[in-house]
């Protein structure tokens, strides 16, 4: 059993990047729900990375019935790393939570991630697929690609992590004041390069179970494949060529 966190006047910052949103007024709501029996003090951050849609008006208007959501965002899509170092500009918690706005999370299990980080003395907690513990359903091939990169991830970084790309995720706001500086990363590996610069760093990284709804539209293609090495590769030249990160 997972004590509650002895933290008790702690503020949590969670930050959630939008492009081309559907339904965000509902994801909105859940998310407000959640953090509201958390019984700590929070904010959200949305923050809009250049969508071609109505989400950020609509977005904009239902955060005029809650002071604890903050619309900012700009009119280029720049990618979502750049989103969520964009949003971390203007987060005012102790904790930070890096939350997808696609609903496909569940936004309850929030307050497990504080228990456990809590628990285990973490620095960063993260979600996983691979916990034994987790419930998800997503496409094969999503998973096939999922466990080479992370044996790619292992090799090239030593990173011993199963699973760096859900996006739920809970820092120590002083662990991101080391760590965003040195990302240089936009797009598609931010994750991994933000994982690789706290391992280095020596921040203690744990993996925590999820509950995922696979309700998100496959991104995976031959050239998001491409761009994916193409950064991985490029985190690994400034990890070893550069050393960059330290």
């Amino acid at each position: 059993m997972i004590k509650k966190t002895k933290n008790k006047n702690f503020k949590l910052s969670v930050i959630m990047p939008m492009y081309n949103a559907d339904k965000i007024a509902d994801n909105l709501k859940e998310v407000t729900h959640s953090l509201a029996k958390i019984n700590k003090d929070y904010e959200i951050i949305l923050v809009n990375d250049g969508s071609k849609n109505n989400c950020f008006e609509e977005a904009k208007k239902y955060a005029l019935k809650n002071k604890k959501i903050k619309v900012v965002g700009y009119a280029r899509n720049k990618g979502k790393g750049n989103a969520l170092k964009y949003g971390f500009n203007s987060a005012t918690g102790d904790y930070v939570t890096f939350l997808d706005c696609g609903g496909d999370l569940d936004t309850k299990q929030i307050k497990n991630f504080l228990m456990i980080m809590e628990k285990e003395r973490a620095d960063i907690v993260i979600g996983s697929k691979k916990h034994p513990k987790s419930r998800v359903h997503y496409p094969l091939m999503r998973r096939i690609m999922s466990g080479i990169y992370r044996r790619v991830n292992y090799v090239l970084f030593g990173l011993d992590v199963k699973d760096t790309q859900v996006g739920l995720k809970l820092f120590k706001k002083r662990v991101l004041n080391e760590v965003m500086p040195r990302i240089a990363i936009k797009r598609f590996a931010f994750d991994l390069e933000l994982l690789v610069i706290a391992n280095k760093l020596g921040f203690k990284i744990v993996e925590a179970p999820i509950t995922l709804t696979y309700k998100f539209q496959s991104t995976i293609n031959i050239k998001s494949v491409f761009w994916m090495l193409w950064d991985t590769a490029a985190i690994f030249y400034r990890d070893r060529i550069l050393r960059y990160y330290e």
